[in-house]
């Protein structure tokens, strides 16, 4: 479970109530699929065949275009899940990643699960006694990512949910 009990006003978008702009919501589902993105190669070295991953990616940067609707990139997002679910390791995090990310759409807050999956994806693609550090350098890559304009949100909810996520915010 990567949602909070209590949703912080400032990930729930404009026209539901809270504070997150459209552009900033666009910003967040932008920067959770090139997260899912970094990672997404191991999903496709295993299953070559299974685009649904890289669907859900394209998905859900049609929908920061306008192109694609909110259920139907949330759709997406959890066809790439169904993909992760029989797989284990690296390749079931990188789908598990794209599938958070296509989420973005509905709910902006899935951009920690997109980040925290990808980490959770390189902890486990890389050597014994490398995990913890190929961890640090995707949280890292990361946050060099981060636009501008949510860079403090992304990392005051990092902070604050770093507990519900596996604690890969760490660093």
């Amino acid at each position: 479970m990567i949602l909070p009990a209590v949703r912080d006003p400032r990930l729930i978008t404009v026209h539901r109530g809270g504070l997150l702009s459209d552009d900033d919501h666009r910003s967040l589902a932008l920067w959770a699929a090139e997260c899912a993105e970094h990672v997404l190669h191991l999903f496709e070295e295993l299953e070559p065949s299974d685009s649904r991953p890289r669907e859900a990616i394209d998905g859900i940067r049609a929908w920061t275009r306008g192109e694609l609707a909110m259920m139907a990139t949330r759709a997406l997002g959890g066809h790439a899940m169904g993909a992760a679910r029989p797989l284990h390791g690296c390749a079931r995090f990188a789908a598990y990643a794209a599938g958070q990310a296509a989420c973005v759409a509905h709910v902006p807050e899935h951009d920690l699960g997109a980040a925290a999956y990808a980490i959770k994806a390189a902890r486990a693609a890389a050597r014994d006694g490398l995990e913890l550090s190929a961890g640090r350098k995707e949280l890292e890559w990361q946050r060099d990512r981060l636009p501008s304009s949510v860079r403090k949100l992304v990392l005051e909810d990092q902070e604050r949910r770093n507990n519900i996520c596996w604690s890969l915010f760490d660093g």
